[in-house]
């Protein structure tokens, strides 16, 4: 008996435990058991933890179908609207196009992103070699993963773009509304040459691209890490290079949207590595670098290039990733 009770409260503690976790994590643990979920993915995973800029304004509106959260901060407005039976969601805006390569620079974003930074050269890319680096997130967090039974039974096309505004009571013509349309529109726009992309609406369709790109199950994810929530534009030292395994790398850009979408493009012709820093003012970074080697198809303004002054197609381009942009690569 004692034996029974015993087994029936070990089920019992399993049952409540598993209940407790989020669709996401158990999926996570149940495909990738041995891999550990990067902090660009579990940042938005808990639907009820929705970030605020600590200096920003909160004004609640009561309507008909719940409240909304308006919160005007350094990253950009957010809108959390908490509706019965729905996720409560956040938009931020504006955001950073660095990271889709068919875009051109503007002199505004050349002088004023806070990613411009994150550009180099590969030969630059060795121990001891010091970089003026600025690491920030290009969302200011508030977005959620739904899962991926939730995400299909939501229109994701700018045709039904008032459908999907109403659904989540975002104002037709608002800033949020206009950062929606137009992550729809590069959602909906063909890949660069030699590249496949997809926008994944959930964490289930982010998995299932990225396994489906490197051709495996046995993948791994990575992402940028600072010691430091926020820290300054300064001098970074290299103090070690690790390349990842192979050269077909999907990477996973955060968009602006209702909920959390990632803009994902496979290539072939990439090879990213895990880069140790060391800050000027001590903190410590564990940064993921990504460097193209055939940038033909790029837009001859992108910013890189701007930055970098080299031509497409003439030298590899490299990048450091934000702190919530994920990179997969097979695990060996």
């Amino acid at each position: 008996m004692d034996r029974f009770l015993c087994l029936l409260s070990f089920l019992l503690l399993a049952a409540v435990s598993h209940a407790a976790l989020s669709p996401q994590l158990v999926y996570w643990h149940s495909v990738l058991p041995n891999t550990p979920m990067p902090s660009a993915i579990s940042d938005f995973i808990d639907p009820d933890v929705l970030a605020e800029e600590k200096s920003g304004v909160n004004v609640y509106v009561k309507g008909k179908s719940g409240g909304t959260t308006v919160n005007v901060g350094h990253g950009g407005v957010n809108v959390n609207t908490g509706h019965k039976g729905k996720p409560r969601v956040a938009v931020t805006v504006p955001y950073s196009k660095d990271f889709i390569y068919n875009y051109a620079a503007t002199e505004t974003q050349i002088h004023d992103d806070p990613n411009v930074a994150l550009f180099f050269l590969e030969n630059e890319l060795q121990p001891g070699a010091k970089m003026n680096l600025h690491f920030t997130k290009t969302t200011s967090g508030g977005a959620s993963f739904l899962t991926q039974k939730e995400a299909e039974a939501i229109p994701f096309s700018s045709a039904k773009l008032p459908e999907i505004l109403d659904h989540f009571s975002v104002k037709p013509g608002s800033a949020e509304a206009e950062a929606m349309k137009t992550t729809l529109q590069e959602c909906e726009e063909p890949a660069v040459k030699g590249e496949r992309k997809y926008c994944a609406t959930s964490l289930e369709s982010m998995v299932e691209f990225s396994m489906s790109s490197l051709g495996s199950r046995d993948v791994t994810a990575v992402s940028t890490t600072v010691a430091k929530a926020v820290t300054p534009l300064q001098q970074y030292t290299v103090t070690g290079v690790k390349e990842l395994v192979g050269n077909r790398l999907v990477a996973c850009h955060p968009e602006a949207y209702a909920y959390a979408v990632f803009y994902c493009h496979a290539t072939a012709t990439s090879k990213a590595y895990t880069v140790g820093l060391l800050g000027a003012d001590g903190v410590g970074a564990e940064a993921v670098a990504v460097c193209h080697t055939d940038t033909r198809a790029w837009n001859p303004n992108h910013v890189a290039f701007k930055v970098l002054k080299v031509k497409p197609g003439s030298v590899p381009v490299c990048h450091f990733l934000p702190e919530d942009h994920v990179v997969w690569s097979r695990s060996g």
